[in-house]
């Protein structure tokens, strides 16, 4: 009798144990192994600027635009301004009293990210991806509602660091930043030793247009042809923009609608044949897509 229990209790011991197995077996075999990143993951990534400092751009970006990868780079200069910006323009004049004021924000909320010389090199801006983007230099050829927009509602629209700046600035201290940024590029101030970068050097500007181009005919993204065309064009539509700084700052639509807009006139004005026009908007846009303009 002794044994007969003894022989029940061992084949009860050992259906439970073997229950308890195949009841864990889903559990070792629940979370298939990944190399994917988390989402929580690449959320945190993206939002890290905010922790670095405050900075106008991205896109910069997703390269140059304001910053940023090609793909962030051309969203952003393809957005319709939000109705509530449209038909913004600055109604404060660039005197020495807005630039003082701008100069004093921009050191404050800026160049931690995009450089004292607005150039996208600012410390806190070096491990950002999308990189902030060299305001000095992109503020000369976007229109006032366009960046207006961009530093009131900040980059989260674009996956990029920049915060809105709707809630921490007034409208006018948006439109002193502005004036700054702009003077920053133009030369008509020198920036002040903060938080380091370099200021804007248009010979600099020129050679790494020209390297840019080099690159694009070296990798077969275009040919000679179109990239000496690309920079007979580029020549006159920075020389337009010059000529027509103000009317362009008053421009109602995104950088895209600007670049359409300033290739018009020159066809217009004689300058460069629609052609011309044509052909320069395609090498634009295959440069964009390989990642070679930024």
């Amino acid at each position: 009798m002794t044994y007969r229990k003894t022989f029940i209790l061992a084949v009860l011991l050992i259906l439970i144990a073997v229950f308890f197995a195949a009841c864990s077996a889903p559990e070792a075999t629940s979370a298939p192994a990944s190399t994917a990143t988390p989402t929580s993951t690449v959320v945190a990534t993206m939002g890290q600027g905010q922790h670095q400092g405050h900075g106008m751009g991205q896109q910069h970006g997703t390269g140059q635009g304001m910053g940023g990868p090609p793909e962030g780079m051309r969203e952003r200069h393809s957005a319709p301004i939000p109705v509530e910006y449209q038909g913004k323009s600055n109604p404060v004049p660039t005197d020495e009293e807005s630039l003082a004021r701008g100069e004093k924000i921009y050191a404050q909320q800026c160049a931690t990210c995009h450089g004292d010389g607005g150039m996208g090199d600012g410390p806190a801006g070096q491990n950002l991806d999308p990189a902030p983007a060299p305001i000095a230099h992109t503020s000369q050829m976007l229109g006032d509602s366009y960046l207006f927009w961009r530093i009131s509602e900040g980059g989260a629209q674009f996956n990029t660091a920049m915060i809105p700046y709707k809630s921490i600035l007034s409208e006018q201290d948006i439109w002193d930043v502005i004036n700054y940024t702009r003077a920053l590029g133009s030369g008509q101030v020198q920036p002040r030793k903060n938080m380091g970068g370099q200021a804007m050097n248009p010979e600099a500007e020129a050679q790494m247009h020209a390297d840019m181009l080099t690159a694009g005919v070296d990798q077969d993204v275009i040919t000679r042809a179109e990239a000496d065309l690309f920079a007979e064009v580029h020549d006159k539509l920075d020389a337009y923009k010059t000529a027509h700084m103000d009317e362009l700052r008053s421009f109602m639509g995104n950088p895209e609608e600007m670049q359409k807009a300033t290739l018009d006139a020159l066809v217009k004005a004689g300058e460069i044949t629609q052609d011309q026009a044509d052909a320069f908007t395609d090498i634009h846009d295959r440069l964009m897509k390989s990642g070679i303009m930024q």
